[in-house]
């Protein structure tokens, strides 16, 4: 359910904006939505695991405060974001 330590630095350096860039809003929320993703195909196959569940509505929540956080900063920086990651709002 996890992200594996080569996938995190693969999205780490996908959407950093500096090449020292691990903790900017961009990587934080694309970081998210893998787990996110990954936390969605797991309830799929075990739909009665609502401890995971709860932990997917935790992570939905700090993406969307991260999202709502980065709009505010550059409206610019946050439409690019949703339209790489392909999240609808």
């Amino acid at each position: 359910m996890s992200i594996t330590a080569e996938r995190r630095t693969a999205l780490i350096s996908e959407y950093q904006t500096t090449p020292t860039d691990t903790g900017s809003p961009e990587v934080q929320v694309a970081i998210l939505t893998e787990r996110i993703n990954n936390l969605t195909e797991h309830l799929k196959t075990h739909a009665k695991d609502f401890h995971s569940r709860r932990g997917l509505l935790i992570l939905v929540g700090r993406r969307r405060s991260l999202l709502d956080y980065l709009r505010g900063k550059s409206v610019a920086r946050y439409e690019a974001l949703i339209a790489r990651l392909g999240l609808r709002r």
